[in-house]
């Protein structure tokens, strides 16, 4: 890339102080009969993103099974915001990462005061080009962490285990 080429790409960007967010939910039944009755399947989507997600409760809270719940869409967003962080700061790094993997989970605390999850843990698998030195990738992970959105965002704890592969 010239210098030229740097410069262009640069201020060609246009960086905001914020940025918004928005969705929408609708969900469609009666609670009428009572606390056991109602149906807990809704959707959601985030526009100008065409897809629906379909949502439930938990099935510990007589939600469907055969949908995501909303904890579960927490502990995506922190693995999926950690994943971002890294392969951007991977990218403005030159390291070459081949593949990324995360096993994330976490659990819902309903003895803690209010009822929340516990931590978010984050079990990362990254393959890197062969030669690439893994204190490098783990220093990128630790800063990815550092700057992830979601994981600031969140009260509970991000904990990010990274195992690095030489392909």
């Amino acid at each position: 890339m010239t210098s030229q080429d740097s410069q262009t790409l640069h201020t060609s960007r246009t960086f905001h102080a914020s940025h918004a967010y928005a969705t929408r939910l609708s969900w469609h039944g009666s609670t009428a009969a009572g606390i056991r009755s109602y149906s807990r399947d809704h959707v959601a989507t985030a526009p100008p993103a065409a897809a629906e997600v379909a949502l439930s409760a938990d099935p510990a809270f007589r939600g469907s099974p055969e949908r995501l719940n909303p904890e579960q869409l927490v502990v995506m967003a922190a693995s999926s915001c950690q994943m971002l962080s890294f392969l951007g700061a991977a990218a403005r790094a030159g390291i070459n990462v081949l593949a990324y993997d995360d096993e994330a989970t976490s659990h819902l605390d309903l003895t803690a005061k209010p009822a929340r999850l516990g931590v978010i843990h984050l079990a990362v698998t990254v393959q890197v080009a062969a030669g690439t030195e893994e204190s490098t990738v783990q220093e990128l992970a630790e800063r990815a962490h550092r700057e992830c959105y979601v994981a600031n965002s969140l009260s509970v704890p991000v904990e990010v285990t990274t195992t690095v592969v030489s392909a």
